[in-house]
């Protein structure tokens, strides 16, 4: 597909506008300007980036689309200043920036001088991020080297487009330079979706709808809600160890049927853009009955003795959190977790620093905060997604130290003591209510369903990202 047929595909009829000024290239050395002048012959393109406006389902946004078809879609100095200017230019008029990928990387007819232009397109796509402007990335067959090594791997959200060839070197180079050809497989966009380098493989027939999902949930304003709160009133209690005995039930409501039930749009993203990915962390944006939000939470269903929660899994939360930070949204964090990873794995993947950084970076975030316990609490795994401006939790949730059973074995030497300790420990959330932990009991009425459960709790959420999001506004505005 060209550059020109992914814009018409992409944005509505008619709304095309062109940023693109014409390049003089008398400059360059003869031969060079030939080559520069059959590629545009070849393609009908003046280089290998189109840049300008439009709108996507009515949506304004900015876009830099590549042309393989002129020199391999590779950055040259000329190409490079035209994605700076359109970077700067939507930065400017507040857009947000859609840049769709395919490049063999930084254009060789000119060496080190466009190379370095990468740091400066860059900078450009990191200071339109610091301006709270969503930036999204497509990349096609093929993106490789200094594209996909700077503002190909950017992006708010990045997908790529089915069994298209994504690395950072090319194959053919490699062969050439090692006599080996690359391994097969690796540098495939279902593969780096899976390792959690990009979260999704989308074709580019499905990139409007992306497109408008994303935006939708990032940019439209909170709608009114449309659930019940269902609080819990004071002085209702229940026994602690029956509360733990139900959030170890099969079948108990966990975070994607909050999402399921709740959320109005839901966009997942997978790993830590890093490449690592554990499936025990959902990260995702949404519109939690209704608000726009980033969620991390702990999927029950992922989490079972042979994987538990690892330290990737907190990378991922941590991931989320700079997300929420960055694009000015609420963040929500919802605790689910029989416990952290205990293993060599663990400990050599910085699981007690994990913790402690989750920790430190939702306890100075500057957006506002929600967290829910959802289910079990153990341990600092449960610990790292706690600290919120409002903690809300579920009637038979819970939050401890350990597993009873844990606590029972160090005190005791034996598990026969859990239920005793359950209590002592005031693990319960009437308990964690009465200390100052909790805010607010979502209540867990008897006869109550996984569905139930969850559209409380997303009401719940719905209502305090509400009242803190009016709350940090009148505080803006008395400044």
């Amino acid at each position: 597909m060209t550059a020109r047929q992914l814009i018409e595909l992409v944005l509505d009829p008619d709304s095309f506008e062109s940023w693109d000024e014409p390049i003089d290239i008398s400059g360059y050395a003869e031969k060079y300007q030939q080559e520069l002048l059959r590629a545009r012959e070849r393609t009908g393109v003046d280089e290998s980036v189109l840049t300008g406006r439009g709108t996507v389902h009515g949506r304004p946004v900015a876009f830099v689309v590549n042309e393989f078809g002129f020199l391999a879609g590779s950055i040259g100095r000329d190409a490079a200043q035209r994605i700076v200017t359109a970077i700067r230019r939507a930065t400017a008029e507040g857009l947000p920036l859609l840049a769709s990928t395919a490049s063999g990387g930084t254009r060789m007819q000119e060496g080190t001088p466009a190379f370095v232009r990468m740091v400066d397109i860059s900078r450009a796509i990191m200071d339109h991020r610091a301006a709270g402007l969503p930036y999204l990335v497509h990349l096609r067959h093929p993106t490789t080297g200094g594209v996909f090594a700077s503002w190909g791997s950017l992006g708010h959200v990045t997908v790529a487009e089915p069994g298209a060839l994504v690395g950072f070197l090319g194959p053919k180079v490699y062969e050439t330079l090692y006599g080996d050809p690359f391994p097969s497989g690796v540098q495939v966009s279902e593969n780096l979706a899976d390792r959690g380098i990009i979260d999704a493989v989308v074709s580019s027939a499905e990139l409007p709808a992306l497109v408008e999902r994303a935006l939708g949930i990032l940019l439209d304003e909170v709608e009114p809600s449309s659930r019940e709160r269902r609080v819990l009133p004071d002085g209702v209690n229940g026994a602690v160890w029956d509360s733990v005995m139900r959030t170890r039930r099969p079948g108990r409501a966990g975070v994607r049927d909050v999402l399921r039930r709740g959320s109005d749009a839901t966009l997942r993203l997978k790993g830590t853009d890093e490449g690592e990915r554990d499936a025990s962390m959902l990260v995702a944006l949404a519109r939690l009955d209704g608000v726009p939000c980033v969620v991390v939470g702990q999927d029950r269903t992922k989490q079972t003795p042979a994987s538990p929660m690892g330290p990737g899994a907190l990378r991922e939360a941590r991931r989320g959190m700079r997300l929420a930070e960055e694009l000015g949204l609420p963040l929500v964090s919802i605790i689910d977790t029989p416990g952290a990873e205990l293993s060599k794995e663990a400990e050599e993947g910085a699981i007690a620093g994990e913790i402690a950084r989750c920790i430190a970076t939702m306890s100075t975030l500057t957006v506002p905060t929600v967290s829910v316990l959802l289910g079990q609490g153990t341990g600092g795994g449960a610990l790292a997604l706690l600290p919120a401006n409002v903690v809300v939790a579920a009637q038979h949730s819970w939050l401890s130290p350990l597993p009873p059973e844990g606590a029972s074995a160090i005190v005791y030497g034996d598990i026969d003591h859990a239920e005793e300790l359950a209590r002592r420990q005031q693990i319960g959330a009437a308990d964690l209510h009465a200390n100052g932990v909790v805010r607010q009991i979502v209540a867990e009425p008897e006869g109550d369903t996984p569905e139930g459960l969850a559209d409380a709790v997303a009401a719940e959420i719905g209502h305090w990202l509400r009242q803190l999001t009016s709350d940090r506004a009148r505080a803006q505005a008395q400044r």
